[in-house]
């Protein structure tokens, strides 16, 4: 039996007690599941795939799953995911599976073939599914497999089986879920054949058959199988649990099946793909109902639990309760690669938690992107941040001038890279993400600050709450807070002071910004009927739809543009359209408000100028772009110490967490490991 490194125990603790799949031993039962990081080139796995897998298993997962590696090029979608097809394939997931197993953890591949939504501008390939019916409303149209295209996809599964073991990895997870081509051969919604592929429950059962029987027929005894599949497609006439039960039941007398992998959804543009990854608006594991089913039905079967396991915490109650024999924890190890390690040390406090924002994760890979993470701006760049880190002279002294997300990133870098800092901040850290977190629905945001103010103080920041920087020398560095700080005495300034919210006004009616709208959520408020005017489609007016609505008030949402939240991402906003199809919420696009009335307010048609009137508005919520808040700059500058000076988040240009916490990170970073400025008398 082989085993890879040693268990990682601590009384009390099960997530962290050792498991044995097959003939692999695991340290523990934390599983780094497959998700996508569009890190790939021409479809291979990269350093930075091995970086960023490899501190995961360096922080103590037990066993690391690849993302999805597909299995032939009608699946790709774009060349930043993997393939097993690719005449180099072998050596990259050969490399690949050396990183991570020499870091302490077995390593699985995912294979699959996305079906339908695999259609893709990158690649200009058509997607391939069972029948013609598009993924969402306006999607591309797939091609309709024939019966020579479902052999080669057959065969293309046991081509990646063979790759993956001729690379050395420890097995493979088929995945039978999430929408993807195997699960819409099987749910009667996305297959409407009539061939022997289509039909009966057994003909609709068969494409998931033969590949898993060409998978097995091609691994090794040694390699472990596994599946992956989806619980509940949460659609109207879908696959649901019983299904997915009976499936796995003939599925299994056909194969050998080491491991189960119980998710759910599917791949649709309806609320049953924003189930998938679970934002905040959910709790901690919402879904595990499904491996429990699973686990009671087949008790002899490893099942792994998914979804919104946020902390180990969370896992210990799964596990105890017996809903599942190993926890997947993606979006959690994302945000801290070392929370087996933190936790099985007893510094569970010290553990980064996962906001379940989605905003840099799926976010980015939304947009073609390369993963990130808000609260771990190091996600997906770790070989390029531990190199920074090795640059940075010892030493300097850092002046940080604003604790909102981006200041306080900046004074826990610099501090646990070894400077000395001080942070002032005119009120209570945190920034706006401090008024966020009131709204209902979004109080996770305020994980953020709690995680940075108690990183700061371990790190021995200087936190100086109540003071704002004037320009006017008084204290330097170890002196007592209180008054101003001469920035002269600092090697580095960095200016975080963030942005304040447009002050607009409007004609007869009363023009709140959104962090006075906030009020108007809070309980006892007497309702109203309100119009929240959106210029972004970001959270910021999503939010507070949400929580003003869910408050009692009847919210009409105004906005210029075509789309409704546009700048959230599709895995959130389906499932916040949903959830506001059930709340005093009523839509206005492609309209703009022009002055209030007696009976209301007038909107006014962005292209003809038609004008109407919402009876009964009058008070109007203005969600405009932000200014940033960089006044000190000048002052800065005045004083000679622009060379010494960064701008970091929303005081260089007003955007989202996402680039507030990663440029607070690089750009301190970066200025740590420069010389300090040429003359003087410090350097």
């Amino acid at each position: 039996m082989r085993s890879y490194g040693e268990p990682m125990m601590q009384p009390g603790v099960r997530a962290l007690e050792p498991f044995s799949i097959g003939g692999v031993q695991l340290r523990n039962r934390v599983v780094f599941p497959g998700h996508t990081t569009n890190f790939g080139v021409d479809s291979l796995p990269t350093p930075r795939h091995r970086a960023y897998l490899a501190r995961r298993a360096e922080g103590g997962a037990g066993l690391v799953i690849t993302e999805a590696v597909r299995v032939h090029p009608t699946s790709a979608g774009r060349d930043s995911t993997l393939g097993s097809y690719h005449p180099d394939a072998v050596p990259a997931f050969a490399a690949l599976a050396d990183a991570v197993r020499g870091a302490g953890a077995p390593l699985l591949a995912q294979l699959m073939h996305a079906g339908r939504q695999a259609a893709g501008d990158a690649t200009r390939t058509a997607s391939w599914a069972p029948s013609p019916i598009s993924w969402t409303q306006g999607g591309p149209v797939p091609h309709a497999m024939t019966v020579r295209d479902i052999r080669t996809v057959v065969d293309a599964f046991a081509d990646g089986a063979r790759a993956m073991a001729a690379a050395g990895l420890d097995g493979v997870e088929v995945h039978l879920g999430h929408g993807h081509l195997l699960q819409q051969f099987l749910s009667p919604v996305t297959n409407a054949r009539t061939d022997a592929y289509g039909g009966s429950f057994a003909r609709r059962l068969r494409l998931a058959r033969e590949v898993l029987e060409s998978v097995a027929g091609a691994l090794p005894s040694s390699m472990l199988l596994g599946v992956r599949v989806s619980a509940d497609e949460f659609l109207p006439g879908g696959l649901e649990p019983d299904d997915v039960l009976e499936a796995l039941s003939v599925l299994r007398e056909v194969v050998p099946i080491d491991l189960l992998h119980v998710s759910h959804s599917a791949y649709v543009g309806q609320a049953s793909l924003a189930t998938q990854i679970a934002d905040m608006s959910h709790g901690p594991a919402p879904y595990r109902r499904f491996p429990r089913r699973f686990k009671q039905e087949m008790p002899d079967l490893p099942v792994v639990a998914v979804c919104r396991i946020d902390d180990l915490a969370v896992a210990d109650e799964l596990l105890a309760a017996g809903d599942a024999d190993l926890v997947a924890m993606a979006r959690a190890q994302i945000a801290d690669p070392d929370l087996v390690v933190k936790t099985g040390a007893g510094r569970s406090h010290e553990v980064r938690s996962c906001l379940a924002c989605n905003q840099a994760c799926i976010g980015r890979i939304e947009l073609n992107l390369p993963l990130s993470c808000v609260v771990n701006p190091a996600a997906g760049e770790e070989e390029a941040d531990a190199a920074s880190r090795r640059d940075v002279s010892p030493g300097r002294s850092v002046l940080v001038i604003g604790g909102g997300p981006a200041g306080l990133t900046a004074a826990v870098t610099a501090a646990e890279a070894g400077a000395a800092v001080v942070l002032l901040e005119a009120g209570a850290p945190g920034g706006q993400v401090q008024h966020a977190r009131r709204l209902a629905g979004r109080e996770r945001l305020g994980l953020l600050v709690d995680d940075l103010v108690a990183a700061a103080d371990r790190a021995g920041v200087d936190l100086r709450t109540g003071v704002a920087w004037t320009g006017t020398p008084e204290a330097r560095p170890g002196r007592p807070a209180g008054g101003s700080v001469d920035a002269a005495a600092f090697d580095h300034v960095v200016l975080a002071t963030g942005a304040v919210p447009a002050r607009t006004s409007l004609p007869g009616t009363t023009v709140l910004d959104p962090l006075q709208a906030i009020a108007l959520a809070e309980p006892g408020v007497e309702h109203r009927r309100l119009a929240v005017v959106d210029h972004e489609g970001s959270w910021v007016a999503a939010g507070l739809v949400e929580a003003l609505a869910r408050a009692g008030h009847r919210v009409h949402v105004v906005s210029p543009g075509a789309q409704l939240f546009g700048r959230v991402t599709l895995y959130s906003r389906v499932g916040l359209l949903d959830r506001l199809q059930a709340l005093p919420v009523s839509t206005h696009l492609g309209r703009r408000p022009v002055r209030g009335v007696d009976d209301g307010l007038v909107l006014s048609d962005v292209v003809g100028a038609h004008e109407e009137v919402l009876p009964g508005v009058d008070l109007v919520v203005d969600v405009a772009p932000r200014r940033a808040h960089d006044s000190p700059l000048a002052a800065l500058e005045a004083l000679g110490l622009g060379g010494r000076t960064v701008v970091v988040g929303d005081a260089l240009a007003p955007r989202s967490l996402v680039e507030a916490t990663h440029e607070a990170r690089r750009a301190v970073l970066s200025a740590l490991g420069r010389p300090t400025t040429p003359g003087d008398p410090r350097a």
